[in-house]
């Protein structure tokens, strides 16, 4: 399996961190994507985490667009963070924002998936991991 995060490049470096926040926690929602509690010699727990690692790539606005479309016409569930989304403050707003505009007219600033190694790397095909 992999998890990756597709982020707009031109992003300030805090929304980056915003969207990558955002967009990850759709992925933690999977079944499966998620291991065990951790706890340290102390005996004390902490959160689990992902069973496998993130990988970030960085795209332009054409290519996230492809990205979301090459993602969606193999199926793959995915969560998504439009630029419209850093003027709203509550979840209802968000799923407002999101469904007020077509598929086709979204202004994707970042999105995160898990699939498969082989079909995310198609997906993935041509982007570069952000720097």
């Amino acid at each position: 399996m992999k998890i990756a995060v597709v982020l707009r490049c031109e992003l300030e470096p805090w929304q980056r961190l915003n969207v990558a926040s955002f967009t990850i926690s759709g992925v933690a929602s999977q079944e499966g994507a998620v291991g065990e509690d951790y706890r340290d010699g102390s005996n004390n727990r902490y959160l689990p985490m992902f069973k496998e690692p993130v990988l970030v790539f960085g795209a332009d606005g054409g290519e996230i667009l492809r990205t979301a479309d090459r993602a969606r016409s193999r199926g793959i569930s995915f969560s998504i963070f439009t630029r419209d989304l850093f003027d709203t403050f509550n979840d209802v707003d968000n799923r407002g924002a999101v469904e007020a505009v077509a598929a086709d007219a979204l202004d994707i600033v970042g999105m995160a998936f898990r699939t498969d190694r082989k079909t995310a790397d198609k997906v993935l095909k041509g982007l570069k991991l952000l720097r």
